[in-house]
């Protein structure tokens, strides 16, 4: 008789375990509302043609933001915890060749498009070492830059833009190297 109610016990508690992990389980099967990967079916695609790159190294990125002044280049996690559109990606640098990277905006309008080359790879935006750019492609200088510079208008079927990377250029800012 001892048996029949650890057994139950024991039935139970793996039942319980597994419905405790149920909403884990579904929760990392959830994308991510930041991810911009183009292989996911979210938003419309936005490919951007990268040029003026220091050297090959580290990774690259693009965000894109809500095109206003208040929301543009804030931390995504506040972003998010007022549910406000915002998407990232990451990829390696190619070794050669023209760069073209493709990132998911969240729908059709004007947003805020922010490339950054994250040359040492720690994701921490290096101001002696690592470059940006933006759509407007204006040479950046020493101050903040302003959400005009970034805006780019999506169409329903996406997009295809151009941002030539800015480096820090002595004590003029940041500037195309080419300049």
């Amino acid at each position: 008789m001892i048996r029949l109610p650890i057994a139950s016990l024991a039935a139970g508690a793996a039942t319980a375990l597994a419905l405790a992990a149920a909403p884990a389980a579904v929760a990392a099967a959830q994308p991510d509302p930041v991810d911009g990967n183009c292989a996911t079916r979210a938003g419309v695609p936005l490919y951007v043609n990268v040029t003026g790159l220091k050297d090959r190294t580290g990774r690259l990125k693009l965000e894109i933001y809500p095109p206003n002044e208040e929301d543009f280049l804030r931390d995504d996690t506040s972003l998010k915890r007022e549910n406000k559109p915002f998407r990232r990606i990451w990829a390696q640098t190619p070794a050669s060749g023209p760069v073209r990277l493709c990132i998911r905006a969240p729908g059709p309008g004007t947003w805020a498009v922010l490339f950054t080359h994250d040359r040492d790879g720690k994701n921490k935006f290096n101001f002696w070492e690592d470059g940006a750019g933006f759509p407007s492609n204006q040479k950046l200088g020493r101050s903040r830059p302003k959400v005009r510079q970034a805006l780019v208008n999506v169409g329903p079927g996406g997009g295809q833009i151009s941002i030539k990377a800015q480096y820090l250029r002595g004590l003029g800012g940041f500037a195309p190297l080419d300049d």
